[in-house]
Order: structure tokens, then C-alpha cells, then sequence
């Protein structure tokens, strides 16, 4: 008789459990537990993020549909994800619901249409990029707040209108001088580079996603010096980059310019020309590294030419054809380019 109550107590317990798993509702368990943070979308966007570092996982991202499987998600939701807000909930809720719950994100956040589209360059920023930039491009929470300066905006409208894919190509190879954006052209071949870039173009700057590259266009370099860009060598293109002659027959003398220079330029660029001359600690945008990668691929002699002689908007490099003849300009130009730029 025993024997028989205990089998009919384990059946209704277990037809209980069946029907309980059956009824639950994941979309009250999400808004219950997850919105508060992840937003009512799944997009991150909630009150509670400007106070997170990192921010709530954007679930809607191209990042989250190509990273969170099933089971990384259950795990998360189980266990929780050390160094974030992110809590263990496997006190809180069973294991069918943190099943259910995952389901609901991959389903209802995370399109299946995402993954199984996600290009090359999605992969790559999400692996390389998306840890300043941000899933949206906008820049993560983190990096906006800690880095100065901040990480560049891809969907600002100002950005967007002042960059070429070639600039970006450059950036992305080289990096930025006095900024936390770093070259990754050892760690990317110049294939990879280019898909980023456009994936980048695609996803997050229709202002310039029209611009779509061609096999051999005039492309502005990014000191603003239009030349010929082809794609079947880049060190054979940036060669014949780097060694273009100074505009108007000129031809400068790198002595002469060297007394020039510490005169004129070493207060600002150093007389290392790294950047740290005595004043450069009250100037922002710092002065130009000359030693940096990123100079060292773009600043060739009529660049150098120009820059010298027509300044730089928003920085304090002033205009010095108002104070140095053109040969004058030609001499500084070759001293920082045969010191600095190709020693």
C-alpha cells in the first residue's frame, strides 16, 4: 500500500513539474529579472546603464548574435559574469527557467537571420573593435568615460562627413597618434583591414556607404593629399607614396631646416620630434608625433610641405607661409622627413 501512495505521490509531483514547465511565460521572467538592465528591446538601453561598467549586454547587437549560444547564455543567467553587474541567478530561478529564458533572448532579441548573414568584417570588429567602439559603433561605456581622447563616433554625422575609407584603412593599420587607437597591421593582414573598414562604412556610417571602393580610384590620403589608390601592393603603393618630390620644383636642404626647425618647431614637436617639446603639455590636440606609424605612412614631403605652410585647422599649428618663405618651408619639411619621418 506504501509502494503504491509513493508511486502515485511521484507521478503527481512529476506531472506537476511537466505542467509547470509547459506554462511557464518567459516574457514575464524577462521582465521581471532581465529588463530592469537589459532594457524592455533587449538593446541595453535602460535607466540602470549609465551606472554599469561595463553596460548591460545589447542582445540585439551584431556582436551578441554572432557570441552568445545557447549554451554561453545559459550559463550566464546560471552563473553570472564575473567583473560585470552581471549576477548569478541559479539561486532565483530553476533550470527550465533559465532554459526558457535563453530561448526567449535568442528568439525574440537575436534574430537567426543575424548569424547566419554575419560577414567576415562583423566577426572581426566584434573580435578586435567593438571593445572601444561599441556594438553600435557609438563608443563603449567604458572607453568614452575612461579614454581622453574618447574613441571616434562612427554614427556621428560630423565624423562621418570629414572620413574617406582610405583615412579609416590608414587608421586601422597604422592607428592614431596620441590616442589609445593602435595599428593592427601585425595582428591583420591588409585584407582583413579593408573588410572591417567596410563593414564598418555598412553597418554604422550611411554618409559615406555610398563611397564603395574601385579597383584604381583618386582617394584623399589622410593628411588630405589626393593620389592614385590601387589594390594590388600596399607597400608598394605607400613606396611610391613616401617618395613623392615637394610641388613647385622645389628641392629642401635638411641643414638648413635643422636650425630652423629647433627654432621654430621643437618648443611644440621636440626636438626628437616625438611630441614633447615644453609646450606640449599645455596644447590639445597634443602636437603630431613624428616617430609615430601613423605619420611615418602618410606625412611624405609635399604633405609635410603643405601642412607646414597652411597649418591645421582646430590644432595650434599655425599657417607658416605668413613667416617663412616657400624654400624655408622646403628645408623644415625635409629635416623632419629625412630625421623623423625616414630616418
Amino acid at each position: 500500500m506504501r509502494k503504491l501512495l509513493s508511486l502515485i505521490v511521484l507521478h503527481l509531483l512529476s506531472a506537476a513539474v511537466s505542467v509547470h514547465a509547459q506554462d511557464i511565460d518567459a516574457g514575464l521572467l524577462y521582465a521581471d529579472y532581465c529588463s530592469v538592465c537589459h532594457g524592455d528591446r533587449g538593446d541595453g538601453e535602460s535607466h540602470a546603464k549609465q551606472g554599469m561598467i561595463p553596460p548591460p549586454r545589447d542582445f540585439t547587437s551584431p556582436t551578441s548574435a554572432l557570441e552568445l549560444t545557447r549554451p554561453r547564455i545559459i550559463n550566464a543567467i546560471r552563473n553570472g559574469i564575473p567583473g560585470s553587474a552581471m549576477s548569478s541567478w541559479k539561486s532565483r530561478l530553476n533550470d527550465t527557467q533559465i532554459e526558457a529564458l535563453a530561448d526567449l533572448l535568442q528568439s525574440r532579441f537575436m534574430l537567426p537571420g543575424a548569424t547566419a548573414s554575419a560577414t567576415e568584417g562583423s566577426k572581426i570588429y566584434a573580435d578586435y573593435c567593438s571593445v572601444c567602439h561599441g556594438d553600435n559603433g557609438q563608443g563603449a561605456l567604458w572607453a568614452t568615460a575612461g579614454l581622453s581622447p574618447r574613441p571616434a563616433d562612427f554614427t556621428s554625422p560630423k565624423f562621418q562627413s570629414t572620413m574617406t575609407r582610405d583615412h579609416m584603412i590608414q587608421s586601422v593599420s597604422y592607428g592614431r597618434p596620441e590616442t589609445a587607437m593602435t595599428g593592427w597591421k601585425k595582428r591583420l593582414t591588409d585584407k582583413q583591414i579593408e573588410t572591417v573598414v567596410d563593414y564598418v562604412i555598412g553597418a554604422f556610417m550611411p554618409q559615406v556607404s555610398d563611397k564603395k571602393p574601385s579597383d584604381k580610384a583618386d582617394h584623399k590620403h589622410s593628411d588630405g593629399h589626393t593620389h592614385q589608390h590601387t589594390h594590388a601592393d600596399p607597400d608598394t603603393e605607400l613606396s611610391v607614396y613616401m617618395n613623392q618630390r615637394l610641388t613647385d620644383g622645389l628641392q629642401g636642404d635638411a641643414e638648413r631646416g635643422k636650425a630652423l626647425y629647433l627654432h621654430n618647431c621643437a618648443t611644440c614637436h621636440g626636438e626628437q620630434g616625438d611630441g614633447r617639446g615644453p609646450r606640449a603639455y599645455f596644447i590639445n590636440p597634443k602636437p603630431r608625433n613624428f616617430l609615430h606609424a601613423a605619420s611615418r605612412a602618410s606625412l611624405n614631403r609635399p604633405a609635410l610641405q603643405r601642412v607646414i605652410g597652411k597649418g591645421k585647422l582646430r590644432t595650434e599649428m599655425p599657417a607658416w607661409e605668413k613667416v617663412l618663405d616657400a624654400q624655408q618651408i622646403a628645408d623644415v619639411g625635409e629635416f623632419v622627413f629625412v630625421t623623423f619621418i625616414q630616418p
